[in-house]
């Protein structure tokens, strides 16, 4: 976890102007940081973003995970002098992402007529819960609503004991698809030298993740269960002899099926009249999971990741994340990297997922609060006098 390496920058010269709290406007602004985009995040001057306190302090790994490579300043929108600055950064910019309700930049006097007015080459992108109309617009969301609403929820809580777990993932979809929709903008205002008003939802982010299950139900009238997919696709989580878990998915080949009863030494299974054929394995999946999960309960898992990797079998061991972070293959590929912030200590982020001939920067560490105010507004021509005013927190 070296800090070593050196970032391409395709999107050096790009300004973009973050207005995001939490993660979709925060993810998308960080993954154009990631490209070389210098990313102002503007930050109320109370407590800014307010995923910086979500475990103490101002700096909370849940804060660092989603604002890498950025900078920070504070800037009061709810005086004229602060918006009048702002204007002037928006003088400068080529971005502007954020995740505001609908009609907040209006109530600021920064409407979609007004941006599209005076900041023609702008590419404003605005993420909402539900889009800017439509009955549920004036709600709040966050992940949980969209995975609510857009199927995936159904396709994982058990009815009968619904318990949320795991990840954000209707924040983070739509967090890239803002960042994709952004790019997309920008590769056009190459041709055009305009710029584009971009909205992405988290409602239908989350649904585009449901794509298969959309089809398989507009077309086939199947109205998939939380098993369907998993006994399609033959996905299979099982607990080996010493506790620990591992993962198969055989998917549709029907050799990787051939592989593991060979890797199993249980020709019975393949012979057997409902697992002989692929759709028999499906319709008795769970009984096929049984028998799996009888066999592998008789090893360890190191036997069986061996054995199956001899095999062809796709498969890998259920990491934790302590797990994750000593994985040979991701310590490998170098995806975690250590760097210390010059207040805030070490810091151990994850580099861009994504390369540029075979190349990829080193994590910059988040900001702390407000910690390039001086910087930025001195480049608008600000005194230290004039932004000590402008980064005031506003009367209670």
């Amino acid at each position: 976890m070296a800090n070593t390496q050196h970032a391409p920058r395709p999107l050096e010269g790009v300004r973009v102007l973050e207005l995001g709290t939490m993660i979709t406007a925060p993810l998308a602004a960080m993954q154009l940081a990631h490209a070389g985009a210098d990313v102002i995040k503007i930050e109320h001057p109370k407590g800014g973003d307010p995923f910086r306190v979500f475990r103490g302090g101002l700096y909370s790994p849940n804060f660092m995970a989603y604002n890498l490579g950025k900078r920070s300043i504070k800037l009061n929108l709810q005086s004229e002098k602060g918006r009048a600055a702002f204007r002037k950064l928006l003088d400068r910019a080529d971005v502007l992402v954020e995740n505001y309700r609908p009609g907040v930049l209006a109530r600021l006097g920064l409407g979609p007529e007004v941006i599209r007015e005076k900041w023609p080459r702008l590419i404003h992108c605005s993420i909402t819960g539900f889009g800017t109309s439509g009955p549920y617009s004036a709600r709040p969301a966050f992940d949980t609503i969209g995975l609510a609403l857009s199927g995936i929820g159904a396709s994982q809580w058990d009815p009968e004991d619904p318990q949320i777990a795991g990840p954000t993932v209707s924040d983070y979809v739509t967090g890239m698809y803002a960042c994709t929709g952004i790019l997309s903008a920008l590769h056009e205002r190459h041709a055009t030298g305009k710029g584009r008003r971009v909205e992405v939802n988290l409602l239908e982010g989350a649904i585009s993740i449901m794509a298969d299950y959309v089809a398989t139900y507009t077309q086939r009238g199947v109205n998939s269960q939380p098993l369907t997919r998993t006994a399609a696709s033959q996905c299979f989580a099982l607990r080996c002899g010493d506790g620990k878990l591992i993962a198969l998915h055989l998917s549709r080949h029907e050799k990787f099926w051939g592989n593991l009863v060979k890797a199993l030494g249980r020709d019975d299974l393949a012979a057997h009249e409902k697992f002989s054929a692929r759709q028999g394995r499906i319709d008795n999946y769970q009984e096929l999971r049984s028998a799996l999960g009888a066999e592998f309960a008789t090893r360890p898992r190191l036997h069986w990741m061996q054995v199956l990797e001899e095999n062809d079998v796709p498969f890998a061991p259920v990491n934790d994340i302590a797990e994750v972070c000593v994985d040979p293959q991701v310590k490998h590929l170098g995806t975690l990297c250590e760097t210390t912030h010059p207040t805030e200590g070490k810091v151990v982020g994850i580099r861009n997922p994504v390369m540029f001939d075979g190349e990829r920067g080193d994590v910059v560490p988040a900001p702390t609060h407000g910690e390039h105010t001086q910087s930025v507004l001195s480049e608008l021509g600000y005194t230290e006098e004039e932004i000590r005013e402008l980064e005031a927190a506003p009367a209670a």
